[in-house]
């Protein structure tokens, strides 16, 4: 009989910014990223299709409240009480809706893992 590994719980990972990744915070406290477009296709598509060197990306309320948190230290348990704290019930579905925060900035490469 193999023994299984134990299923890792997602909302224990840590996640940390990509480094290569600049952002920036405005007087509203909104948070945009701005996305370094670099790369031979990149390159194609800004001198034929007059696209940008950078992207910006302004993430919502919620985001923008999260992102300056990630520290590398905590995971999204940690990080969604203090959401919760902030917002209450207008952050709920709480952790159905971090998670699927995470995932997207997975997905983008916004974030890495500890």
């Amino acid at each position: 009989m193999s023994k299984q590994k134990p299923r890792e719980n997602y909302l224990e990972r840590i996640p940390v910014h990509n480094t290569a990744i600049r952002w920036s915070t405005d007087e509203n406290g909104i948070v945009t990223l701005e996305i370094d477009n670099k790369g031979f296709m990149n390159r194609i598509a800004q001198k034929l299709l007059k696209k940008p060197k950078v992207t910006y990306i302004h993430l919502d309320e919620n985001g923008s409240f999260v992102w300056p948190l990630i520290d590398g230290k905590t995971n999204i348990i940690d990080l969604g009480k203090a959401v919760n704290d902030h917002f209450g019930e207008a952050a709920h579905p709480l952790y159905e809706r971090l998670s699927q925060f995470f995932k997207i900035l997975d997905s983008y490469g916004f974030i890495q893992w500890a």
